[in-house]
């Protein structure tokens, strides 16, 4: 009986210590939006998927990350969810006016430029300033 409650507690005492901190999401993340502090919550979880590599707040401060695809409410955020944010945009100047648009070029002329926008969309956009 001493020895049962002696391993029982000996495995209480152990619990906690095999508990990994993990950052969980306070409300519902979209794909592409940014992974904020405030969005987030920091808690001590017991078991985790084997494939699942927590993000840090570490890793956090020194990054800016989105979101590879929508993440759920109270779920743990990985580091295969999310991406380093890169910045992709293109600046025009058409004489006294510099316009800059999201996305990256995928082809120019001397008539016009083709730009690949975030979201997949293909837009063209003639020298003299007018879109199609």
């Amino acid at each position: 009986m001493i020895l049962r409650f002696n391993l029982l507690f000996l495995v209480f005492l152990l619990s906690p210590l095999t508990a990994v901190d993990v950052l969980i999401a306070i409300n519902k993340i979209d794909y592409n939006a940014p992974i904020l502090k405030k969005n987030l919550r920091f808690l001590s979880i017991e078991n985790i998927k084997k494939r699942c590599v927590p993000l840090t707040i570490k890793a956090l401060d020194n990054e800016k990350y989105i979101s590879k695809h929508f993440i759920n409410k109270n779920s743990v955020i990985c580091k295969s969810s999310v991406k380093i944010y890169k910045k992709n945009s293109v600046i025009f100047n058409f004489g006294n006016i510099q316009i800059e648009q999201n996305g990256k070029i995928i082809f120019q002329n001397d008539e016009y430029i083709t730009i690949k926008k975030n979201n997949g969309k293909v837009k063209k956009i003639y020298k003299n300033g007018q879109n199609k």
